[in-house]
């Protein structure tokens, strides 16, 4: 399965009216804009912005940040710096909706243990049923934007917990719309990229919570989930990655030899660690909307010259076949 419609001629968005469209040159809308402001950027954050952020943030309690971890190379590399590099007093934290694979679970297990961190490991099935019911329903609704929404609510209630002041992710710079707070939470539901998929994930979560008490008090946006959070506990959300200028390949040699990790032998995009619901999640955003968040925060690096188009376009090739989609459907229940 490949994207819908021409790709811009330099990012890897497709043409997907009305927020995305290519002009007679080939170039898409969002980066004629990116053209337009590319003076009046922000001078770059650098690794001294965040390390001030940091001593800003020291943890009252036990623990000075929660660690997003999910086995992947760039939340492990985060949990890597910010208690090898920053010394920071640290709480690994995993969530696991059922789907996550054992190859990613083992990575954490060694990473916490070789550095020596207390880790969370919280696995449910509390998200399935509504999994199910996209899939079932033939929703347009974003698997991937459901899940973030249940797992940074999770996050935050978790950081509230242990009173922990910052929460660290491994996002990179294509990840977030603002590189100071992550107000977003990975992505932006305002951002034209992101429009249809938003409206999509909200009006789906507006009628099914509606209909089923189990999820009554369940967010409906990543809006709401940070609103919610600011409420009861003041608590920042960085990521080491916005800072920092290593490239990926280099840190995964580090976490190769120092933690044994390992990449995983199938994930999507390629050479990332992600669940084995992403396939599915993936399959469905490319059919409805011709394009998936991934292709998103590659475009956005493109822009920033963190990526070159042609290493986003191999990366973003779809080499999964419809057995593989069908092994995950029957897991939700929704296969013959």
């Amino acid at each position: 399965m490949e994207t819908g419609g021409k790709l811009c001629s330099r990012c890897v968005l497709p043409h997907s009216p009305p927020h995305i469209v290519l002009d007679d040159g080939g170039v898409c809308n969002i980066c004629r804009d990116h053209e337009k402001h590319a003076g009046q950027a922000p001078e770059p954050l650098l690794e001294t912005d965040f390390v001030r952020m940091l001593n800003r943030q020291r943890g009252r309690g036990e623990y000075d940040c929660l660690v997003m971890c999910s086995g992947g190379k760039d939340s492990t590399a985060a949990l890597y710096y910010m208690r090898k590099r920053y010394q920071r007093r640290v709480l690994a934290f995993t969530f696991d909706h059922g789907f996550e694979t054992e190859g990613a679970l083992a990575n954490v297990r060694n990473a916490v243990e070789i550095l020596g961190v207390d880790h969370l490991y919280f696995r449910s099935d509390h998200m399935k049923e509504m999994f199910a019911e996209i899939v079932r329903t033939g929703s347009t609704a974003v698997l991937c934007h459901v899940c973030s929404i249940w797992y940074m609510q999770l996050t935050f209630e978790t950081a509230r917990r242990y009173d922990i002041p910052v929460i660290i992710a491994g996002w990179t710079r294509g990840q977030a719309a603002r590189r100071d707070r992550a107000s977003g939470c990975a992505y932006n539901a305002r951002q034209a990229e992101f429009i249809r998929m938003a409206e999509a994930t909200a009006a789906f979560l507006e009628g099914y919570t509606k209909k089923n008490v189990r999820y009554r008090d369940f967010p409906r946006s990543m809006e709401e989930v940070v609103s919610r959070a600011a409420r009861k506990h003041r608590c920042a959300v960085l990521s080491p990655h916005w800072f920092l200028p290593a490239d990926s390949d280099s840190y995964m040699e580090v976490l190769e030899k120092e933690l044994r990790w390992k990449m995983p032998l199938e994930s999507y995009p390629a050479r990332t660690t992600n669940c084995s619901l992403n396939f599915l999640s993936v399959y469905h955003s490319i059919k409805n909307f011709g394009y998936t968040h991934y292709h998103v925060e590659m475009s956005k690096m493109i822009r920033e010259g963190v990526l070159s188009r042609a290493e986003a376009l191999e990366l973003l090739k779809t080499d999964f076949d419809e057995a593989a989609l069908d092994r995950i459907r029957r897991r939700l229940g929704c296969g013959a």
